[in-house]
């Protein structure tokens, strides 16, 4: 979006337009905190199989400019109008409770591995809200970070942070352990006719190629891991993706 649109939608925020937003309109956030153990129980079950996981830029190509290397996995949920029903039947709780969050677009678990750095970006639609529920944050904590404008968010387990991810972001991950949090796009609170408006762009964005290219590479992810056994016989993430390069391996 043009700075002109991101500031016309900033001047209509029912919510805060700095790096770090509140957490009052997002009645939800208490929800998932209060279950967080919970979650991350699911999630460590997920993490058993972690070697056959997609990276990030596998299923969403555009990724690249981040990261090339597979530092940067996913186990989704929900994204642009599209639900994993293989990936939420194996997270029940967790699937159970993004199903109650009001106007979500994207949920999954995001995977930092070892060493991991994701290059600075921005977002590219105000319209939106990021939260991070933080599951799996290895020590030392001070060396597993997010950048985001002039703010540093040092993630905690059990705790979620809602961000404005159009400021430019840079994550880290300088330890030897995995980093995990449950990312959550929601749309951002509005006045009733622009919130009106604001879904409808979001509605129309998911008939985007490069929505629609995501959403098939991450279809063709789930049907090969649960076809050859999923979970109970692993595997290693071997999609080729459409619209990319496949990542090394």
């Amino acid at each position: 979006m043009t700075n002109g649109v991101d500031d016309w939608l900033a001047s209509h925020s029912l919510v805060e337009t700095t790096e770090i937003i509140s957490r009052t309109a997002f009645p939800w956030a208490d929800a998932l905190e209060a279950r967080w153990r919970d979650i991350r129980a699911e999630m460590d079950a997920v993490l058993g199989d972690r070697d056959a996981l997609p990276a990030m830029q596998s299923i969403s190509p555009t990724q690249y400019t981040i990261t090339r290397a597979p530092i940067w996995k996913v186990y989704l949920f929900r994204a642009y109008g599209e639900r994993a029903e293989e990936n939420c039947r194996r997270c029940p709780v967790t699937a159970a409770l993004i199903d109650e969050i009001p106007d979500l677009e994207v949920a999954f678990f995001s995977i930092l591995e070892p060493g991991a750095h994701l290059r600075a970006h921005r977002g590219f639609y105000k319209g939106l809200v990021r939260a991070h529920l933080g599951l799996k944050v290895p020590e030392p904590r001070e060396r597993v970070r997010i950048r985001v404008g002039r703010e540093t968010i040092h993630w905690r387990e059990g705790e979620l942070v809602l961000f404005d991810d159009t400021y430019r972001h840079e994550a880290w991950n300088e330890t030897d352990g995995v980093r995990v949090v449950l990312l959550i796009d929601v749309a951002r609170p509005f006045p009733p006719p622009l919130a009106r408006l604001n879904r409808a762009f979001l509605r129309l964005a998911r008939l985007t190629p490069l929505v629609r290219t995501a959403v098939r590479n991450h279809r063709a992810w789930e049907k090969a891991y649960y076809a050859g056994g999923g979970p109970e016989r692993g595997g290693r993430d071997g999609v080729q993706p459409e619209g990319g390069v496949r990542p090394a391996a």
